[in-house]
């Protein structure tokens, strides 16, 4: 009744199984080398400090600041960055097959998203296997219009990953903030951050 069907079938027996393979997500040598050396301290957490703010808010000062490598996949690394008691924060590094990726998953103390979370940039460039920046994406810079900040449009992420240390650095045009974390030092993991678990 249905011989082309029949045919198709009896067909694909004589070739044996199909082969189906996913669609690769390609890299370039300077994002894997960062991406890796990133990767190297899964599991690990470090202590850092804030290097340069010149806005200071005080919404720093006198707390304990800890990175914490946490989750590590072939494409994604996810680093909650605590600040004193707030686990409210966590940099989520993906490679895209266009390049990197870094978001801000922010989550309230409950674990539901904060009304700005998930914003971040995407590398434009081959960057260095020690530094990539990731200047503003269009969601982030539509969610910064929407919240009232249009100042953040320009913003630049970046991390430094060296030997020693772990940078994170936001700038735009008047705008610096850095933290540095010492690698040399790793120190006991905190609990998951607000929206994860263990």
């Amino acid at each position: 009744m249905f011989p082309f069907a029949v045919n198709a079938a009896s067909s694909s027996q004589n070739l044996g199984p199909d082969v189906v393979k996913p669609a690769p997500k390609v890299s370039i040598a300077s994002h894997d080398a960062f991406f890796n050396r990133l990767k190297a301290h899964c599991g690990k957490a470090y202590q850092g400090k804030v290097t340069v703010d010149n806005q200071d808010n005080g919404g720093f000062s006198g707390k304990k600041l800890v990175m914490h490598v946490r989750k590590c996949i072939d494409t994604e690394l996810q680093i909650p960055f605590h600040v004193g008691e707030d686990a409210s924060r966590t940099w989520i590094i993906t490679k895209t097959g266009s390049g990197l990726s870094l978001k801000h998953d922010h989550r309230m103390k409950n674990g539901e998203y904060d009304v700005s979370t998930m914003y971040g940039g995407h590398t434009i460039d081959a960057g260095w296997q020690h530094v990539q920046s990731f200047p503003a994406d269009q969601y982030s810079k539509e969610l910064f219009v929407k919240q009232g900040i249009p100042q953040s449009i320009g913003n630049t992420w970046q991390i430094y990953i060296y030997p020693e240390k772990y940078t994170y650095r936001l700038v735009r045009e008047g705008r610096e903030f850095r933290v540095d974390f010492d690698l040399t030092n790793p120190i006991t993991p905190p609990a998951a951050p607000w929206g994860y678990k263990d």
